[in-house]
């Protein structure tokens, strides 16, 4: 079970940021806390990793007990768990953790043919404008190469990395990655690595930068050395929903937040994290503020749903947003 012991929050996309300035404000260390999950990475994923031969739940239990042994005798306040996959999520709620639901918009395949394919499932006003945004890109004359991991020489994951450090530093925010993290995840996993390069006149322009699995696409970062108009949708989600038909793939992650996502064919999601509040009385404050933001999460969904820009609302939807109605509360 990896675990990190952090002093701050950052890098996490479970903004815990309100309940550290409770304890604070009540003279109570939030900080240091233990956090189990893939850093910088707000996608789904295992968290209690139990070899298929053993008895899981067995393994799962004594890695649970043990998590939270460690985190008493280091001082830890709390034990979070983020983005696990659905059945550690429901263990982990029947072992007392509280559970919280957020939102992400996330792209299905309707197995289509081609984007166009995709776009016959907007409505004529909707389609219309993805025809608009994708029209005005080419219009400003950028074109995207596709490179993976093993095509990216140092120079091109030098442009890579200025592109995508550029767009953090314009928004007041120092890059969380180094040009070593770059060359390293292309070495390491060529594969799982792929690049949308934005070039105008041959010189790129922008970027957006993917992590592909078995049958989703992650998008992560991106970047642009200008202005551009609907550059942004292009590069980070018409590219991407066009590599997913083209590849096969099922489903396509963006990254967190952004209703815009909604009018570019992306749907509500429910995504959760579970947490041990070891003080008492904060955690009896946190359970009932989870609850309500769980009923709040679940009416904004709903909302949300009503501006998709299908013409019908797509296979499943309904049911992704039903999961973890009955956790625990």
């Amino acid at each position: 079970m990896p675990l990190y012991r952090k002093d701050h929050s950052w890098g996490e996309f479970v903004f815990d940021f309100a309940w550290a300035r409770a304890y604070e404000q009540h003279g109570v260390p939030y900080y240091p806390k233990l956090v189990a999950a893939v850093p910088f990475t707000p996608a789904a994923g295992p968290r209690l990793l139990v070899r298929p031969e053993v008895d899981r739940e067995i393994v799962r239990a004594a890695l649970l007990t043990a998590a939270r042994e460690h985190a008493r005798a280091t001082g830890a306040s709390s034990l979070h768990v983020l983005f696990p996959e659905d059945s550690d999520r429901d263990w982990l709620a029947r072992q007392g953790l509280l559970p919280r639901l957020d939102c992400q918009f996330h792209w299905r395949n309707g197995n289509f043919g081609d984007f166009e394919d995709f776009l016959a499932t907007f409505t004529a006003e909707k389609r219309k404008k993805a025809r608009r945004e994708r029209r005005r890109v080419q219009e400003a004359g950028i074109e995207f190469v596709e490179l993976h991991g093993g095509d990216l020489d140092d120079r091109l994951l030098e442009t890579v990395y200025a592109l995508h450090a550029r767009t953090f530093l314009e928004r007041g925010n120092p890059p969380y990655f180094t040009p070593e993290f770059f060359r390293e995840l292309a070495d390491r996993l060529p594969g799982a690595l792929m690049v949308k390069l934005g070039l105008l006149r041959g010189e790129p322009v922008a970027t957006a930068v993917f992590l592909r699995g078995a049958d989703t696409l992650y998008g992560r970062y991106w970047g642009a050395a200008g202005d551009f108009h609907s550059l942004h949708f292009e590069a980070c989600y018409y590219q991407g929903i066009d590599y997913c038909i083209r590849e096969g793939l099922q489903r396509f992650e963006p990254g967190t937040q952004g209703e815009h996502k909604v009018a570019r064919g992306f749907s509500p999601e429910a995504v959760w994290s579970l947490h041990e509040i070891f003080h008492p009385a904060f955690r009896s404050a946190i359970q009932d503020y989870l609850g309500r933001e769980r009923d709040h999460m679940h009416a904004y969904m709903e909302a949300v749903r009503a501006h998709v820009p299908f013409r019908r609302a797509e296979p499943g939807a309904t049911l992704t947003l039903d999961v973890g109605r009955h956790l625990p509360d």
